[in-house]
């Protein structure tokens, strides 16, 4: 990585694939990812870290076991660690998201979905 400017819709304009982050930057010990989000992801958790999501396009939401959170552009929402959540996007959206370096993308569940961050 390098100390550049990032544009972000250009990140998320790089890529198609859905539910595979890219990296697009790095904060001490922390990953900064873009991702592009549609239908449902799987019930997951992560039991040593909190997860943040920011949303840059398109809604959102984010199911937990007692309730959900919707986010549109501009928001921001912190899923604590260990709480299971179940990201939910009905049309394509675009996020960022901030997680310590080694984050895999479906936590304690492990499986067909998850990916390692590639640099985008």
């Amino acid at each position: 990585m390098t100390t550049q400017k990032v544009n972000i819709a250009e990140k998320l304009a790089g890529f198609t694939e859905q539910w595979a982050p890219r990296r697009i930057a790095r904060v001490n010990d922390y990953e900064v990812k873009a991702a592009r989000l549609q239908g449902e992801f799987v019930w997951h958790s992560h039991e040593d870290t909190d997860e943040m999501f920011l949303v840059v396009s398109g809604v959102l939401t984010i199911r937990l076991r007692d309730g959900e959170v919707v986010l549109h552009p501009g928001e921001i929402y912190v899923v604590p660690r260990g709480v299971e959540h179940l990201p939910v996007a009905d049309e394509e959206v675009g996020i960022l998201l901030f997680e310590p370096t080694g984050t895999r993308n479906t936590g304690d569940r492990g499986g067909e979905r998850t990916r390692e961050p590639v640099d985008a």
